[in-house]
């Protein structure tokens, strides 16, 4: 039986992994492309080339549920097309150990995804994104084409670029009173972190003063904030990018100042249950073929992956903005999709058994 399993989890394994590598190419071949309109003299076919290398470990970890499903697909279906299934059903390996053998493999990929997407590509993807907008924006506010936005009670702050190191360049601030006025607006070329503070460099503040404004520029100003350069690597990256951990600290962070988290509690469930969500779809493609793609074409399993996988996706995409939009659960969200497919998985391979 060991070499059975063994011989099963191999197949998966290595269908899995090309499907991966295809799927992850593509997908760096369009990011590049579409990172070619934004070329300039500051912005070179060099930094878009490593820009796009970066955030290769965050679309690795956002395709293995993808690319699991369809490797599994192609995996067992070529032992299905070449009768090696029914054989071993016929000398008695049952359909749950035929299950339990290609869950083996997965729960490797899991892990390896789950390390990745705690540890590697928050840090890539943050690298990659301070990079970028620093070639980009050149440190002034005015030629920047990204850049962050984020509110501090009575501030609205724009950076232009947050580098790892705890160096902001190109730092805004517009400051309101309770009627909505505008009282002073300033511009810093660079701030850097002090312990517990930002000290800027080269500060512009404009006074707003009824009908008159003040312009005062000055060398250095110290800039007493709760922003700490862990929560604005934070900001900077899209939540779908971030660790579970950091996560967790920036919602925290965001009920604070009385800001809306939803977004920020969609992807932490999203990245808390992408294992079982791999593991439902897994078991979907197990049971397909078992079930109506027992004797298909490898084409026609190809394409019902992929078909499966999008329908899901699309579903998951519907229902995360839903639950912003109509105030249910994001935790709904993403376990309903993973739920619907795991039901029917197990529904199809009873049939089978």
């Amino acid at each position: 039986m060991g070499k059975i399993d063994r011989y099963i989890g191999s197949s998966v394994l290595v269908a899995i992994l090309g499907v991966l590598g295809v799927i992850l190419g593509l997908a760096s071949l369009f990011a590049f492309i579409d990172e070619m309109s934004d070329v300039s003299d500051t912005y070179t076919l060099w930094d878009a080339g490593s820009y796009v290398l970066m955030t290769v470990p965050r679309r690795l970890y956002d395709m293995l549920p993808m690319a699991a499903l369809i490797g599994c697909l192609i995996g067992l279906g070529s032992l299905a097309s070449h009768s090696e299934l029914t054989i071993m059903r016929s000398a008695g390996v049952s359909v749950g150990r035929i299950v339990w053998a290609v869950m083996k493999p997965m729960l490797l990929l899991m892990l390896a995804g789950v390390l990745i997407g705690e540890y590697v590509a928050p840090q890539t993807e943050n690298q990659a994104q301070a990079a970028r907008s620093l070639a980009q924006g050149g440190g002034e506010a005015q030629t920047s084409k990204r850049g962050v936005w984020h509110r501090q009670g009575d501030e609205y702050v724009h950076i232009n670029s947050v580098q790892p190191n705890g160096l902001l360049y190109g730092v805004t601030r517009y400051r309101f009173d309770g009627e909505r006025h505008m009282l002073t607006s300033s511009f810093t070329r660079t701030a850097q972190y002090e312990t517990d503070h930002w000290n800027m460099t080269d500060v512009t503040t404009t006074h707003f003063r009824g009908d008159s404004t003040e312009v005062i520029k000055m060398p250095e100003e110290r800039w007493d904030v709760a922003l700490t350069p862990e929560l604005l690597s934070t900001v900077v990256v899209a939540p779908e990018s971030l660790s579970i951990s950091g996560l967790w600290t920036y919602i925290n962070y965001l009920s604070d100042q009385d800001l809306n988290n939803d977004r920020y509690w969609l992807a932490f469930w999203t990245k808390v249950l992408q294992p079982l969500v791999t593991v439902a779809l897994v078991l979907m493609a197990i049971s397909f073929i078992f079930g109506p793609l027992r004797s298909v074409t490898l084409g026609q399993r190809v394409f019902t992956g992929v078909l499966v996988g999008f329908v899901f996706r699309i579903v998951q995409d519907l229902l995360g903005p839903s639950s912003q939009v109509f105030g249910f659960s994001p935790l709904l969200a993403v376990a309903v999709p993973a739920g619907v497919c795991a039901l029917i998985g197990v529904w199809l391979l009873r049939r089978a058994g």
